[in-house]
């Protein structure tokens, strides 16, 4: 999975997760996800949002994939696959994903 499919899973996990947290699980620097997430940002597959002196970030799900092999599905469908755990039952809107 790329740097940018784990990253788009820690916002999807935590809406309100900081950049050095997101380093931190993904096993890149805090700059490197800084860039990532202002590359997501830009592309249109996440929104930020300042609340206080954090980020929140919303996921627009309704995109599609950029990969032309699945470009039928989009981002909130993979989402939805990598966030859920084995025998568990969809969780709804947990994830910060907006229509």
């Amino acid at each position: 999975m790329t740097n940018h499919a784990q990253v788009l899973v820690c916002i999807a996990h935590d809406p309100g997760v900081r950049l050095r947290d997101i380093g931190e699980r993904v096993g890149i620097t805090e700059r490197a996800a800084h860039r990532i997430v202002a590359e997501l940002a830009a592309a249109g597959y996440i929104t930020r949002r300042r609340r206080g002196r954090r980020n929140h970030y919303t996921i627009n799900a309704h995109l599609p994939l950029p990969d032309a092999i699945v470009r039928e599905q989009n981002v909130g469908e993979l989402l939805e696959i990598l966030t859920t755990t084995h025998g568990s039952e969809r969780r709804g809107d947990r994830t910060g994903t907006t229509g």
